[in-house]
């Protein structure tokens, strides 16, 4: 009896050491090809030549596809922040707020886009200010959300990217979290007039340029997420400078809920092309 006891005890501590492997291994593997340093932009700026968007919303927008070697590669022109607001060159993962989730966003993407249609003159500055799991009427009540408060980050990055250069759009994803409450979903044009007359606002420009991507299609939620969208497409149909970004082409990484990253550095190309048209 004893010797069965001490054979269980035995496995069960196994079964212990071997899950933790396992779950280490698996975060291993999603930070594996992280940046090991960043390298801050030593150089003095010339602000107007500094284009700056600012990435707001949830997950998708924060990142959460798989970083690859070819994400990390830097370029001169293309620039972001670290968390104590210093501009450096920009590499994924761009979005510093959720450090155990976090993974490739539309960032570099986008902006590898971008300079391809801009005078050789003009460099590219990211703000990341997206949190995962956020709900619209969050960013509009300015509640703190996975410790931060979201409304209020994005005030103090949009005074932070005024110092660097000049504000050029909002790149905004969001709404898988709104889909699980018909009030919210119902509400969601309506929301978003509020909340982007906030962003407005704080950039000091009531015509500024915001992008908006539609909620994948894959989703096992697929009724509420397509309301969704109706109420993204019905909205940029009243505000000329809003743009939409279709998504149902574009797959996801195996959990019906994030865009895997060959979609995430498309949906990036695709923001890119709707902002270079406004």
């Amino acid at each position: 009896m004893k010797k069965l006891l001490f054979i269980l005890i035995f496995l069960l501590i196994t079964s212990c050491k071997i899950t933790r492997n396992v779950e280490k291994s698996s975060k291993d593997l999603r930070t594996i090809n992280f940046p090991k340093k960043e390298i801050k932009v030593s150089k003095s700026l010339d602000k107007e030549n500094i284009w700056v968007y600012i990435m707001a919303g949830q997950s998708n927008m924060a990142g959460r596809g798989f970083v690859e070697p070819k994400d990390t590669i830097s370029n001169t022109r293309i620039l972001t922040i670290n968390s104590k607001n210093e501009i450096i060159y920009a590499k994924e993962p761009l979005h510093f707020y959720e450090p155990s989730g976090t993974g490739l966003d539309l960032g570099m993407s986008f902006a590898k886009e971008i300079i391809t249609r801009i005078p050789d003159s003009i460099s590219i500055l990211m703000i990341p200010t997206a949190v995962g799991g956020s709900s619209i009427e969050q960013w509009i009540e300015n509640k703190k959300h996975r410790n931060i408060k979201l409304l209020d980050n994005f005030k103090n990055k949009v005074e932070v990217a005024k110092t660097y250069g000049i504000i050029k759009g909002v790149l905004w994803h969001q709404g898988e979290s709104d889909t699980n409450n018909q009030i919210l979903i119902d509400n969601y044009g309506k929301n978003l007039y509020s909340l982007f007359a906030k962003f407005r606002q704080f950039a000091g420009n009531e015509e500024l340029p915001i992008i908006v991507g539609e909620l994948g299609s894959y989703s096992t939620n697929k009724e509420n997420w397509r309301k969704l969208n109706e109420k993204i497409i019905n909205y940029v149909k009243t505000d000329p400078n809003v743009k939409v970004v279709k998504t149902s082409d574009l797959t996801d990484k195996g959990d019906k809920l994030h865009f895997d990253s060959k979609s995430i550095r498309i949906l990036g190309k695709r923001y890119a092309k709707q902002i270079i048209k406004h």
